[in-house]
């Protein structure tokens, strides 16, 4: 499975469109762009792939792996990158403002519910961000 995440880039945050095979699965929303830096930056522009992860906090997520000079880059639920986001990467179902979004939640279940049923059918995901 290839998902494609186009980047929208603004001050206060990055915008995005989540594709799968031309189809959209979701918006998202991401820390604006800050050469790559932790905690406040979303992460380069590239290919990486994504697994299963679980974590107290988000229970079972989806973690972005090998990510450059970055770890536990996740997707999962928010509405407000700058106070929600360390660098991770959040669904949401519509964009309300740079790095602003409404009903993260529902937008998570929907693209873990999708990459899950790969993972499960031992397919690779390949996260592929442009912009």
């Amino acid at each position: 499975m290839v998902l494609l995440l186009t980047r929208t880039y603004f001050p206060d945050g990055t915008n995005g469109k989540l594709e799968c095979d031309g189809k959209l699965i979701c918006n998202t929303i991401e820390l604006p762009w800050k050469m790559n830096e932790t905690k406040v930056s979303c992460i380069p522009e590239g290919k990486y792939f994504i697994r299963k992860r679980y974590s107290r906090k988000f229970k079972w997520h989806l973690e972005v792996i090998d990510v450059k000079d970055r770890n536990f880059i996740l997707f999962h639920p928010a509405n407000n990158a700058l106070k929600e986001l360390n660098g991770c990467i959040a669904p949401i179902t519509k964009l309300s403002g740079p790095g602003l979004g409404l009903m993260s939640r529902k937008a998570f279940v929907k693209l873990k519910d999708l990459v899950y049923r790969a993972l499960d059918s031992t397919e690779k995901v390949l996260l592929i961000i442009k912009s």
